[in-house]
């Protein structure tokens, strides 16, 4: 109503306008008060690392306390000092030893000597490469006439342009430390003064590729006798699409294959007709129809989705005592070797009953509820790791198998094509299953080159 409307009412009016503006605005407030309730129902807590399987990285960062932004850095007060240790044999020793006094210029050389200190500086000689130029002669022989060709020994071939421990060198920049085409190449002329093509470095990479594929087989059959297998997967890019880069991992071996789906026929295929006794996994579906007699659910993974119903409900008693009760498990799997057998019976035996008691709870809420039903469903599937030495309580092997290509990913962005992606896989698979064995990753990349062209073990003139 405009002004003059206003002051044309009598007061009886006025009053009837603002009771009736009061009730609107009461009813407003109502209606204000109902949807905020709703909304905050049905509000789910923040999604972190602590209570989903969203990675660290992606977690919200807060500002430090106060108290500790001006906090000195360096060592905390009272950690014991440690120094480098010295290596048993230096390859360069050099003597200070004073040759006159320099008060009196006394000779002194023939004095008695005192070592009073030893000091070890590691240094690294100068990187450059060194260029090999094999000459083939050819001889006739004076007897038959026949012309004679000397061979090359291994690492200097004729048609090589490149030593293996160069070689071995590119692959490891491209592989295990994410270096781009044009990094690789400028970390190259900076280091060693080489001058590469990307198309080199290609070629490279095909042939350390090619090398590592025909050893996949092996591992492969290695993989299927194995009594237990941890298995994961994580999103990868090929050629613009979403694909999925998959991971098998026992005491002996590590797997890598990426293929265009995250389906069991992956796992199908990798398996073969052979079946694990113990499939360690996440609750992903079509891990939980891999090929096995038993199977482990990764504990770490529960207790995530765990925290985010004690987020959701803070006040709720299910979610934290399930949460207790699998840290007494995985505590008394690390405490099987301290402890009698008989106490070891007796406390699994009463994790046992705490988890069918928890188990039966009567829970209002659908978050709470669903992973009851999960957990009803896999009971026989929760404390394989106490029944057996040889079961881990959670999937970190596979998880940290896949931390190296997650890296890889963040860093080089994608695959340019689908050999890129298969070459990958086969040389995290070498390398991964070499190191299980002790050997680096450079060693291992090294191999598939053969032996080093430096140094030379033939003559010449």
């Amino acid at each position: 109503m405009s002004e003059e409307e206003l002051e044309s009412l009598t007061k009886s009016e006025l009053i009837r306008v603002i009771l009736a503006q009061a009730e609107q605005l009461t009813k407003l407030q109502a209606d204000y008060e109902a949807l905020k309730l709703k909304f905050e129902k049905n509000q789910k807590p923040p999604t972190s690392s602590k209570n989903s399987s969203q990675p660290p990285s992606k977690d919200q960062k807060t500002s430090l306390p106060k108290d500790r932004r001006k906090r000195r850095h360096g060592q905390p007060p009272g950690h014991e000092k440690h120094e480098r240790k010295f290596v048993s044999q230096a390859d360069q020793v050099v003597n200070l030893q004073a040759k006159d006094c320099r008060s009196c210029h006394t000779d002194l050389r023939a004095q008695p000597r005192r070592l009073v200190k030893v000091n070890q500086i590691t240094e690294l000689p100068e990187a450059k490469a060194q260029v090999i130029e094999v000459r083939q002669y050819e001889v006739a022989c004076p007897i038959c006439q026949e012309a004679q060709v000397e061979e090359p020994p291994v690492g200097l071939e004729m048609e090589r342009s490149f030593g293996a421990r160069l070689e071995a060198t590119v692959v490891y920049l491209r592989q295990e430390q994410h270096l781009s085409y044009q990094r690789t190449q400028k970390a190259l002329l900076d280091l060693f003064g080489v001058s590469f093509s990307q198309g080199a470095i290609d070629e490279i990479m095909k042939r350390a590729g090619k090398r590592a594929i025909q050893q996949i087989p092996a591992l492969q059959a290695t993989l299927q006798k194995s009594a237990v297998i941890h298995s994961d997967e994580t999103g990868c890019r090929v050629e613009g699409s979403n694909w999925w880069e998959w991971v098998f991992c026992t005491v002996q071996t590590v797997l890598h294959v990426i293929r265009f789906n995250r389906s069991v026929d992956v796992i199908q295929e990798i398996m073969g007709p052979h079946q694990a006794e113990v499939w360690v996994s996440d609750c992903h579906s079509a891990q939980l129809k891999a090929p096995a007699g038993a199977r482990q659910l990764c504990l770490a993974h529960q207790m995530r989705n765990l925290q985010a119903v004690v987020d959701a409900s803070p006040g709720m008693f299910w979610p934290r005592a399930m949460q207790a009760m699998f840290r007494a498990a995985i505590h008394l799997h690390h405490q099987r070797n301290d402890i009698l057998p008989e106490q070891f019976s007796a406390q699994f035996a009463r994790i046992q009953r705490v988890c069918d008691q928890l188990l039966q709870r009567s829970l209002s809420p659908p978050e709470a509820k669903r992973l009851q039903k999960r957990y009803l469903k896999y009971r026989s599937c929760l404390f394989v790791f106490l029944d057996r030495t040889d079961v881990e309580p959670t999937n970190n092997v596979a998880e940290r198998a896949l931390r190296h290509s997650v890296i890889h990913r963040k860093v080089i962005g994608c695959f340019r094509s689908e050999w890129g992606a298969k070459v990958f896989a086969a040389l995290a698979s070498v390398i991964d299953s070499a190191e299980l064995s002790g050997v680096n990753a450079f060693d291992t990349i090294q191999s598939l080159f053969g032996p080093p062209a430096l140094p030379i073990l033939v003559g010449g003139e």
